[in-house]
């Protein structure tokens, strides 16, 4: 792969990630897996024999670039990405049309298939009232202690003082805004903090903030874009550990499941308390909360948040550590055959593909993956050589 294809590759990714790819750019991202399956209906061109030709010089280019041998045939997804995206640019700058859609759908017609999460969440009121917020139109949805709470028709909450405050010196309430497994919600906070909540996740927080601090709680995953306010420090309280700030730009993994609490900072500074330790991290790190103890490093930015921004980042990523991330999003359960391989996943997929689009690319891996009713089976599935 020569330099060009690499700065190409890196800025359409890039694009695609700032969500500024063309439609035809993300079909490409998302289509480039299939150079896999090219056979007789994949490539649309009356010259049979040039399409053989064809054919042949695509295999010996993934052959090439992905080094598939006996000893390294385990190569990263990512590498393969690249690869075979670079393999796509050149052939199609040369006029071909690849990935008969007759092909493509009778492929997958026979697959059972989950669609990608969305927006969904339930909001619950101090009151326990409980409200299906995907189900609930735009507009004003409820109203306590001088407080309006308002759904946007973009799917957001948002929390705002009620031109009728007779009520506003009502002491405040804890809502809570849980997202279920498929699910991801964006909350408006009542001090103008936003707050993305990922799949499975709860926050809570008051009706309205008072004294000298700004607390609520996190179950899961959020990306935190926090209103300054220096006489009234924001704090994030999560299993172990609490998060203060007074204004920035921040993310909390905090699920379960995960074993470790990880607080990545994108900009402002961070103050990281768990039991008797503390720690500061400064814009590019990340501090991990592992039982008592805390430590920091510096991360991919991009990948820390990249659930936000529509996509799975994997770097160096364990099978496990994936298929929670797809179990989450895609509302699954997961097992596993025995005696699976400690392989590395790399490399990026749009959160807005189909599970059986997911399957694909990671089965470049050399995993196969069964889906029956919602339970995903993992297996080795080594390719023969």
């Amino acid at each position: 792969m020569n330099d060009l294809d690499k700065k190409y590759f890196a800025d359409l990714l890039k694009r695609y990630r700032n969500g500024k790819a063309t439609e035809e750019e993300i079909n490409f991202l998302v289509a480039y897996y299939n150079v896999f399956d090219i056979n007789e209906d994949a490539i649309d061109e009356t010259d049979n024999t040039h399409s053989e030709s064809v054919k042949h010089r695509l295999k010996s280019r993934i052959d090439e670039q992905i080094g598939f041998n006996n000893t390294n045939h385990y190569k990263s997804v990512w590498l393969r990405y690249a690869a075979a995206a670079v393999i796509l640019i050149g052939i199609m700058a040369g006029g071909y049309t690849f990935f008969s859609r007759k092909h493509k759908t009778q492929q997958l017609a026979t697959v059972t298939d989950v669609a990608p999460g969305g927006n969904k969440a339930v909001l619950t009121l101090g009151n326990g009232q409980r409200i299906v917020l995907d189900d609930s139109g735009k507009g004003e949805i409820a109203r306590q202690a001088g407080i309006s709470i308002t759904k946007t028709a973009d799917g957001q909450i948002i929390y705002k003082t009620a031109g009728n405050t007779d009520n506003a010196d009502q002491p405040a309430v804890q809502n809570t805004v849980s997202t279920p497994k498929g699910g991801q919600y964006t909350v408006i906070l009542p001090d103008g903090t936003s707050v993305f909540l990922n799949a499975a996740s709860t926050i809570t927080y008051p009706s309205y903030f008072a004294g000298n601090e700004r607390l609520v709680k996190l179950n899961g995953e959020a990306y935190f874009e926090v209103t300054k306010n220096k006489a009234m420090p924001f704090r994030v309280s999560s299993n172990n550990q609490v998060v203060e700030v007074l204004g920035t730009h921040f993310n909390i993994n905090a699920y379960t499941d995960e074993g470790v609490i990880k607080t990545t900072l994108l900009e402002g500074s961070v103050k990281v308390i768990s039991g008797a330790s503390a720690i500061t991290i400064k814009p590019g790190q990340q501090a991990v909360v592992n039982g008592s103890s805390i430590s920091s490093k510096q991360v991919d930015l991009d990948e820390e948040i990249a659930w936000k921004n529509g996509v799975f980042a994997f770097e160096d990523a364990d099978l496990r550590s994936v298929m929670r991330q797809v179990s989450r999003w895609y509302d699954v359960d997961v097992v596993y055959d025995d005696n699976l391989p400690d392989d590395k996943f790399y490399g990026e997929i749009s959160r807005n593909s189909k599970l059986s689009e997911v399957f694909k690319i990671l089965e470049l891996n050399n995993f196969k993956f069964t889906l029956k009713g919602k339970t995903v089976t993992v297996s080795y599935a080594p390719k023969a050589l």
